[in-house]
């Protein structure tokens, strides 16, 4: 470490090094120039460290695990520091989202507690629909499930999530086709207690909750079991459709967003279950189709995922949508580009509107309602690529521009 005197004799660090040890994986975004993010009391915003301050190597010293060691300046005597891994998204920081929804008053937005954690903390369930269109008992329902944080590390999920329903609570009019003809049912924190203790991976118990959906604990597992119920129930409801289950993760070694998917034996359901993350390809820059991939990995097979693929019919579709805890390549980009809390929610939105796509795709919507999509910020020629990813219809700040989407 630095030190320096200051004119009243007392002394301050400057520079300290932090050493970070006992990380098993050799593959690594810090290898690729991620690192972590900081704030401080008269710097509130989260921002990442120069990447030429991180080091990530093998130690002899810790059994030849890696070891990531950062440099950083204290720079303010009185200021109060504070590191993270990625960009934070705690328990509290979800409930003042969700109470603020609700203060709104919104006719289409539901909220309500579907079960407590072992700790007692909410299990909040959102329904996104205009219940209007959906009294006609003899109607199908189309319904869309969303869970995130099953993983409580994984902070970007939240930011996606809270993406998806922002948009679909909007008044642009994709969010009211939608509302009109799909459900959207919520979970946006599985983990409650693994978050608000800071846990990467578990819960409060110690269980990573995405290998238990088989047969999930009360007692244990109370959040999955609850969200098991509830999708179980919905499955057995001859007057609803569920069509899509999305768990939404974030990856440590891979760029980009991206989805798993399931391996059937049927090679049209196979081609039909890549018709969502395709479509998504082409309004997202940063979602990538070529890391997307379909297995039946049997590590997997407890995870939402894999299990609810085996549940549901052959008309649904189950996918982990990942994305990278530090960057994407665009494309015709050679440089990654850092992902941050607005890119994170803005994939979310992207996420949101790609379900026009699919069911105007499958005639399910035919609304012929005006639609202004495309986005001058990420507009361009859908044929261009990089990275496997299509550029094309995105989401920007130029909602308003002129072009139709057909």
């Amino acid at each position: 470490m630095e030190i320096a005197q200051t004119d009243e004799g007392s002394f301050i660090i400057k520079r300290v090094i932090f050493n970070v040890v006992n990380f098993s994986k050799t593959k690594s975004l810090y290898r690729d120039g991620m690192s972590p993010v900081v704030k401080s009391t008269s710097r509130p915003k989260w921002q990442r460290l120069p990447a030429k301050n991180v080091y990530y190597y093998r130690c002899p010293d810790h059994r030849r695990n890696y070891v990531m060691s950062f440099a950083f300046c204290f720079d303010r005597e009185d200021d109060v520091y504070q590191f993270a891994y990625c960009y934070p998204y705690t328990y509290s920081r979800l409930q003042h989202y969700l109470a603020g929804l609700e203060r709104r008053n919104l006719p289409y937005l539901q909220r309500e507690q579907l079960g407590l954690s072992v700790q007692q903390r909410r299990l909040d369930l959102l329904t996104i629909t205009n219940t209007a269109k959906h009294l006609s008992p003899e109607r199908e329902k189309k319904l869309v499930f969303l869970t995130a944080r099953v993983h409580p590390g994984e902070s970007p999920a939240s930011f996606i999530c809270q993406g998806v329903i922002d948009f679909l609570v909007s008044p642009h009019p994709v969010a009211q086709i939608l509302r009109d003809h799909v459900i959207f049912k919520i979970v946006p924190m599985l983990n409650p207690d693994g978050v608000y203790l800071g846990n990467y991976r578990c819960s409060l118990m110690g269980f990573d909750l995405n290998r238990h959906w088989q047969d999930p604990s009360p007692w244990a597992h109370p959040t999955l079991h609850a969200v098991k119920q509830l999708i179980v129930q919905m499955n057995q409801d001859p007057r609803v459709s569920l069509e899509f289950y999305i768990d939404v993760h974030a990856h440590s070694t891979m760029l980009n967003g991206f989805m798993y998917g399931n391996v059937f034996e049927d090679e049209e359901r196979v081609q039909r279950q890549a018709v969502f993350p395709r479509l998504l390809c082409q309004n997202a820059p940063d979602f990538s189709f070529s890391n997307t991939s379909f297995n039946r990995d049997m590590v997997k097979a407890g995870t939402g995922r894999r299990f609810l693929g085996g549940l549901l019919d052959d008309t649904s579709y189950c996918y982990t949508l990942e994305v990278s805890f530090y960057s994407y390549m665009a494309a015709g980009s050679t440089a990654p580009v850092p992902y941050t809390e607005e890119t994170y929610t803005k994939l979310g939105r992207n996420v949101a509107r790609t379900f026009l796509d699919y069911y105007k795709l499958n005639n399910h919507i035919k609304d012929d309602r005006p639609i202004n999509i495309q986005s001058s910020e990420v507009a361009g020629d859908s044929n261009r690529k990089g990275n496997g990813v299509a550029s094309g219809a995105g989401d920007g700040e130029a909602e308003k521009s002129q072009d139709v989407r057909p």
